[in-house]
């Protein structure tokens, strides 16, 4: 190498420090906007020169090359941000990141020690690029699984269930219609299509009632109302016409930081209860708009006797009932505008009758600044959630794993998508991560399950909404970003148990 040290030997004590103070700070993989980074190649004419230097020198620095491959290719974590094994539990500051840290079977477990104080950062505004899907890139799931295309060319696909006989009924809700596709010979492709109701209200939920093998409606949570459709097992159309059974929901709205207008529709186990899932109208107001918002209600069947089942939830945007219990989870996204690192998005059991916190507080007695000093009286009676998840993941729809195919460790589990940030200059998300469950309850930690919907320079392909489990066992997911149903199986040969 010549006499004296390179370039690469000098400067990498530098670049290790940069990369070490934005770890401490921002926890692995992640950066905001005050934290130090790592200089590009084109910051100034001397750091371009010597960038051109070190090209061919980065084959003979091995530990220089972790760092310095971010300098010349672009944005990639720094050293301690690499892979590590699968079966170590990220806590803390290591368990934060962006898209470039996530792998299958990386392990995270968030708690309320770990939250930031507001506005740690400055609030971002990193709207995802959507681009198509580049050659070769394909959705990443832990070794023995195998990931395939189950149905392409769907209009925004979002919430998907399964019947009792396997038909997979999907609410493409920006066309304002459900369909069903049938896997008729078990081939993981669908050979029937059809547009079982149209002319909806952007449907979102879709759920059959009663509970079990021989449902009679169809049930679907439109943005304003939840209606039903006649149905018996195999139907693939409607056969009559919709029967509003709520005829007034807090309706759509889209806003940058509030306007949720996606509603869920789950059914307690022995059908006296009807659960529907509102969120809220703003990021964080508390006037009059609110209400009836940011919350679970709990009707009957037929629509009467509505309750507040749970409260101070800002958008219970997914909902699912535990096999076993009838406890019911669901899947939150949190507030914005309080830096990169809050609020974080939440898993949890619902307790009936319990107040979460918003928009007052957050993630147990943390008052939000901006609406200091009020409501004194909820704040040690806001519940803390069972599996807090990295801030702007956007959390979307959630399922428990009922099938046989996956390995016995995986059965009653929860699954969940993760749409992906937009309120975070790194971005988080854009995943379906595994929540492990012991003895029925969660253990705070959740798993990368499937990844890869961002290309290297943070474009974003693909989006996962929706979890549901097929007959077969494998497990459907829905990504809107692409109009595609993913289709995750176990191998054959026996997968790798963790």
């Amino acid at each position: 190498m010549g006499r004296g040290r390179s370039r690469a030997e000098v400067a990498l004590p530098g670049l290790l420090s940069a990369c070490y103070r934005r770890r401490t700070r921002d926890g692995a993989g992640s950066q905001d906007a005050r934290a130090p980074t790592l200089p590009t190649h084109d910051a100034t004419p001397e750091t371009s020169t010597m960038t051109r230097d070190l090209r061919p020198k980065l084959l003979a620095l091995p530990l220089a090359a972790g760092v310095l491959a971010t300098w010349v290719t672009g944005p990639t974590p720094c050293l301690a941000d690499s892979p590590r094994p699968p079966t170590a539990v990220r806590t803390g500051q290591e368990a934060l990141g962006d898209w470039t840290t996530d792998a299958p079977g990386v392990r995270r477990k968030l708690t309320v020690a770990d939250l930031a104080p507001p506005y740690d950062t400055p609030s971002s505004n990193n709207q995802p690029k959507v681009v198509k899907r580049p050659e070769g890139a394909w959705p990443k799931a832990p070794e023995g699984f195998k990931v395939e295309e189950f149905a392409t060319g769907l209009t925004n696909p979002r919430v998907i269930m399964t019947a009792p006989n396997g038909d997979v009924f999907v609410a493409e809700s920006m066309a304002d219609r459900v369909k069903v596709l049938r896997d008729s010979d078990g081939d993981g492709k669908p050979e029937v299509t059809e547009v079982f109701a149209d002319k909806l209200g952007k449907p979102f939920g879709i759920a059959f009632y009663p509970p079990g093998p021989n449902p009679t409606h169809v049930y679907v949570a439109n943005t304003d109302s939840v209606v039903r459709f006649p149905y018996k097992v195999g139907d693939t159309k409607a056969t009559g016409p919709a029967e509003t059974i709520v005829a007034q929901l807090p309706g759509f709205a889209r806003l940058t930081g509030g306007g949720h207008w996606t509603r869920d529709v789950a059914f307690s186990p022995d059908g006296k209860r009807m659960y529907v899932s509102v969120g809220s109208k703003s990021n964080v107001d508390d006037n009059d708009a609110e209400r009836r918002r940011a919350d679970i209600l709990a009707f009957t069947p037929e629509g009467k006797d509505e309750k507040v089942y749970a409260s101070g939830i800002r958008n219970p945007v997914g909902l699912a009932i535990q096999p076993g219990t009838g406890t019911v989870w669901t899947s939150v996204n949190e507030r914005d505008g309080l830096g990169d690192h809050l609020v974080p998005d939440y898993i949890t059991h619902v307790e009936e009758g319990g107040f979460y916190g918003w928009p007052w507080f957050y993630i147990g007695s943390h008052q939000d600044p901006r609406h200091k000093d009020k409501h004194p009286e909820l704040k040690e009676k806001v519940i803390v959630p069972d599996v807090i998840l990295q801030s702007h993941s956007a959390s979307l729809d959630l399922a428990f794993y009922t099938g046989d195919q996956f390995p016995e460790e995986y059965k009653g589990d929860l699954f969940a998508a993760e749409h992906g940030s937009w309120n975070r200059a790194r971005r988080t998300g854009y995943k379906v991560v595994r929540v492990p469950l012991k003895d029925g309850k969660a253990t705070g930690e959740y798993e990368d399950f499937l990844v890869g919907f961002v290309t290297p320079d943070g474009n974003v392909w693909g989006r996962p909404v929706g979890v549901a489990v097929a007959r077969d066992g494998s497990l459907l997911v829905t990504d809107d970003a692409s109009g595609t149903i993913w289709r995750v199986s176990a191998k054959k040969e026996k997968v790798v148990a963790r």
